[in-house]
């Protein structure tokens, strides 16, 4: 009997500081993903420009706007039609009608049909005295909501960067029927090596699916510059990375197979064995 499997493609682009340039690249990387046969194809955050505040209101977004203000908006409508993928567009800085800006993540099917955003839930507040300090709060809202979209694949779980270390997010989008959890994910040199690939095979263990984390390539050439911690990496229902690589641009790929995630859940019950009698895991909304 055939196994349910997809190919799923990580694109680990650089982002500079021309929105024009940040866009050929991705183009060239999804069209390098499709061709080697990749059916589901991620961008990692913040992949139009620099994850850095000065850039975020000039180039933001919004859907209702006209093509000729949302070149990337535009781009991953085309690409996913032309190449009859599954593209999620990693997160760009998106602006709603009441002026507020959000970290969004955008969904296309393969027809080309935006049929899914996530805004960025857990915003990036962090302090570690002479290493890092970042308050995302000071220049994006928060979302409000949790992101399962259906394909014909399998239900995917779409969340962003710092909302990964919330495993009552995961749960719940497990809840909701995921087999697959896909993060883009722009981490640090600081906490990138201590967290990153841990809290990456703790939420595949937790919710026996595969999770996937795209982050940017390192933009070396200007260290003034929010730094990626790249590796994007993605990890088996059994914990297992199953591929990985370090801070340059490149492309990670992984068959995932879906009737593995249903046999590891059978042989070891730690969903289907919650005692909901005793606690829960809720959506409030």
């Amino acid at each position: 009997m055939l196994r349910k499997v997809f190919k799923l493609a990580l694109c680990q682009v650089k982002v500079v500081k021309d929105i024009r340039t940040n866009l050929d690249f991705s183009r060239k990387s999804v069209g390098e993903a499709v061709a080697n046969g990749a059916q589901v194809v991620v961008l990692p955050e913040c992949f139009n420009v620099p994850y850095a505040a000065e850039f975020f209101r000039p180039h933001a977004e919004n859907v209702a706007w006209p093509a000729e203000r949302t070149p990337t908006l535009q781009l991953l409508k085309e690409l996913s039609s032309q190449h009859k993928i599954w593209l999620i567009g990693g997160s760009i800085p998106e602006i709603d009608d009441a002026d507020r800006l959000y970290n969004t993540s955008f969904v296309f099917n393969p027809n080309g049909e935006l049929v899914s955003r996530h805004r960025k839930v857990h915003m990036f507040d962090i302090d570690i005295p002479g290493k890092i300090t970042y308050r995302e709060s000071d220049t994006f809202t928060p979302g409000n909501a949790l992101t399962v979209f259906e394909t014909e694949h399998c239900k995917i779980g779409l969340a962003i960067c710092f909302d990964l270390r919330f495993p009552e997010q995961a749960a719940l989008m497990t809840k909701d029927g995921a087999k697959v959890i896909v993060y883009p994910a722009a981490f640090n040199p600081t906490t990138g090596p201590a967290h990153f690939e841990l809290l990456l095979r703790a939420r595949a263990v937790d919710n026996q699916c595969y999770v996937a984390a795209c982050g940017p390539a390192r933009y070396v050439e200007e260290p003034k510059y929010y730094q990626s911690w790249g590796h994007s990496t993605i990890i088996d229902p059994y914990g297992k990375v199953v591929a990985t690589t370090e801070h340059d641009p490149t492309i990670v790929y992984a068959d995932i197979d879906l009737d593995y995630v249903d046999e590891i859940r059978k042989q070891i019950p730690a969903l289907s064995g919650k005692r909901l009698d005793i606690y829960d895991v809720t959506k409030k909304n």
